[in-house]
């Protein structure tokens, strides 16, 4: 299991500290807060979940969660978390069928099935997109 590098309730993380933390991806952290900030009218929120945990950047659109994302040592996950209905619209899109099979086979919990998204480089950021369009029209 990979560590989480923000666990320290006290020290909130900003640009500088994901920069230093996540090396290269950071410019990928950036890419997709950026285009999700110019394309919606988003909030974010950093919260801490606790030292196993960590802080975590959680994305709204309105009142409602789209996404989370969380920084490890050199890279960050993107976590979704679908219903019913986003489900059977991810298996008919063009998405990475790795990760069409991830959320199918994904456990269904009361509020849907989470898709979490290893972000190391920008293999997935099309998909990432393609995603929150789909979890925002669903």
């Amino acid at each position: 299991m990979t560590d989480i590098v923000f666990n320290d309730k006290n020290q909130q993380p900003d640009d500088t500290l994901l920069a230093e933390k996540l090396g290269p991806s950071f410019s990928h952290w950036k890419r997709l807060r950026d285009h999700v900030r110019e394309e919606y009218d988003t909030r974010e929120e950093w919260k801490f979940y606790g030292q196993k945990y960590g802080w975590q950047l959680k994305t709204f659109l309105k009142k409602r969660n789209l996404f989370f994302m969380i920084p490890y040592d050199s890279f960050f996950k993107v976590v979704f978390v679908f219903g019913d209905r986003a489900v059977e619209e991810i298996q008919k899109s063009d998405v990475a069928d790795s990760l069409k099979k991830e959320v199918a086979n994904a456990k269904k919990y009361a509020e849907g099935r989470g898709l979490p998204i290893d972000v190391r480089d920008d293999t997935h950021l099309s998909d990432i997109m393609k995603l929150l369009e789909i979890k925002i029209n669903n």
